[in-house]
């Protein structure tokens, strides 16, 4: 089981690190996107929300302080589901359903975040010990 836990976290962890090199390397068009939005600061919020998915995903990767870097992608997942897949404000039907989808995705993946809370630490095979 511990061999799966380390495959699953790699594969886990490598979804969260794919992003933030678009967020800093398409920061003017990620943040237009943001500011259509209504994101408050887009630049910054984007740069912000890079920071949290690098330091996160990192974090869940190697292994240390899984709780903070849990902690971090939550704050991400919240801080960008709400504002940036408000499905239940848009009128054209194939955006709703996308953004649907992707509000529906994040919680879970929420949820998902949320159970990893409560494994044991220190996980198997990480680089962080007691």
């Amino acid at each position: 089981m511990n061999i799966a836990f380390l495959i699953g976290r790699i594969i886990f962890a490598a979804f969260w690190l794919m992003s933030p090199s678009n967020h800093f390397m398409e920061l003017n068009h990620m943040s237009g996107y943001a500011k259509a939005k209504g994101v408050p600061f887009p630049k910054l919020a984007v740069a912000g929300t890079g920071v949290l998915l690098l330091l996160g995903g990192a974090s869940g990767l190697l292994g240390v302080c899984p709780t903070v870097g849990i902690i971090l992608l939550i704050v991400f997942m919240l801080g960008t589901t709400f504002p940036m897949h408000n499905f239940w404000a848009v009128a054209d039907p194939q955006m709703k359903q996308a953004d649907m989808i992707n509000f529906l995705k994040n919680t879970a993946l929420v949820g998902a975040l949320l159970m990893l809370l409560a494994i044991p630490q220190p996980w198997p095979f990480s680089l962080a010990s007691r």
